[in-house]
């Protein structure tokens, strides 16, 4: 029996961030403008940063043809394929403003086109996008370059075209394979349709196919997501996100289309969360953290095992702490020691690129005990451990001194085994490691400071 127990989860049921940075974004400010992100582009192409690692890029396409009730994200509900051109355009500006101050030639090793649907862009289209970025940064072979695709809009031939133009990762929004629970969600697409374009995938070479799932959804039991599990460890995808879904209907206007009643008790969800995580370790899945689980031979599972975890924006990544250039409506980018996200809504970011601006309203730069905390987050969110002397070395502090309350709060967690603490450093326990962004929240100074915690999702 997993020692993950539905009591262990609902003890530590409470929410909290996904530390996909630190700070988290909802401490970005809009004192933080264009200016201050073009200083940090130029700082990094004189070298001012530091020695310079590839870039990663992440390009925001916000277009899906149908709505899907449970959705967070940003996006742009229509089926006037026309418009994708139109943001091309805009792209194409956005990624010349940069390489005003950045430079031609950046190296980049990282790629990710999430949404939204990119796959709502044409062949045509894509293969301009690529050739695009292609002609302004220089791509390394053998990054990590992926795209998420809703199942619902390719095919064989579309998967073709992907990997032709050079990506060698896909990510497969599946959400749930029951067709009561599809109906209720506005998101129809049968699990055949799912099997043969992964087994498409493996047939065109790609190096990694990811499945995402949801639990919490309305209608969705114990039962019927141990019918969905029992088909993903079928299909076995080479990775598997499995998130849990918040209803937040006040924030997110699709999700008032979703009927509260329908939505499983918290104690189905806890049950649906446990037998998840069983079901996906018996079959042979390593359990990466943070909702991600992948197969032994995966990149992301092996970078575990050799501690070169790392986390951005986009979650979990094999590649290093790296610069993130952000493009398209509402992305997040990391630039140096200082965060920055562009507007929100269609209208704003074409208007500041129509000005000649870049579409920059709102970030952070970094404080010093932002970089020591960001650093500590990161080394448990991504190594599950921490030497004290490491911290000192590299901050000229002494870790046990600054950190002393910290420190004493750990000592709950490590009453109840999710750590160890010793004499050189602090140790996140296998159990713990399922519990991790609690561990993590210990550091998180703002959240200590004001114990607002409504705003971000559970931490399991």
């Amino acid at each position: 029996m997993s020692v993950i127990t539905p009591e262990l989860l609902t003890r530590f049921d409470v929410p909290g961030p996904r530390y996909t940075s630190y700070p988290t974004a909802d401490r970005f400010v809009e004192a933080f403008d264009e200016a201050d992100y073009v200083q940090a582009l130029k700082d990094r192409k004189s070298g001012l940063v530091g020695k310079q690692l590839p870039l990663s890029l992440y390009v925001h396409i916000p277009f899906c043809e149908s709505l899907c009730y449970y959705c967070a994200c940003n996006k742009i509900i229509t089926k006037h394929k026309e418009r994708a051109a139109d943001y091309l355009r805009y792209l194409t500006k956005e990624v010349e403003l940069h390489t005003r101050h950045l430079g031609l030639g950046q190296s980049v090793s990282q790629l990710h086109l999430g949404g939204g649907t990119p796959t709502f862009m044409s062949d045509d289209e894509l293969r301009q996008l690529m050739a695009m970025l292609r002609k302004n940064f220089d791509f390394v072979p053998g990054g990590e370059y992926s795209v998420e695709v809703d199942p619902r809009t390719v095919d064989e031939n579309r998967l073709a075209v992907l990997a032709e133009l050079g990506f060698n990762r896909l990510s497969f929004g599946v959400q749930d394979f029951d067709p009561s629970v599809q109906k209720a969600i506005h998101r129809i697409q049968p699990a055949e349709q799912v099997f043969k374009l992964v087994e498409a995938s493996r047939r065109l070479g790609f190096e990694s196919v990811n499945v995402d799932l949801i639990y919490g959804l309305p209608l969705q039991t114990p039962e019927s997501f141990d019918r969905t599990l029992a088909q993903i460890n079928s299909l076995r995808p080479d990775r598997i996100a499995l998130y849990a879904y918040a209803h937040l209907p006040e924030r997110f206007k699709p999700q008032r289309r979703i009927h509260a009643q329908e939505l499983p008790s918290g104690g189905d969800k806890v049950a649906m969360l446990a037998r998840s995580l069983d079901a996906f370790v018996d079959a042979g899945y390593v359990y990466v953290g943070m909702d991600h689980f992948a197969l032994p031979d995966d990149a992301l599972a092996v970078a575990k095992r050799q501690g070169r975890l790392h986390r951005n924006f986009q979650g979990y990544s094999t590649q290093a702490d790296c610069d993130l250039i952000a493009l398209g409506v509402s992305s997040i980018g990391r630039v140096g020691a200082t965060y920055s996200q562009n507007a929100k809504t269609m209208e704003e970011y074409c208007d500041l690129l129509d000005q000649g601006h870049l579409p920059v309203v709102r970030g952070l730069a970094l404080t010093r005990d932002d970089l020591i905390r960001r650093s500590v987050i990161m080394a448990l969110m991504c190594q599950g451990h921490l030497q004290y002397e490491s911290i000192n070395l590299a901050w000229l502090i002494d870790f046990k001194s600054v950190f002393a309350k910290e420190l004493e709060q750990l000592q709950a967690l490590q009453d109840q085994g999710l750590v160890q603490l010793n004499e050189t450093g602090i140790q996140v326990t296998a159990l713990g490691w399922f519990f991790v962004r609690g561990v993590a929240m210990v550091f998180d100074r703002y959240l200590q400071a004001d114990r607002n915690r409504t705003r971000f999702s559970k931490i399991i």
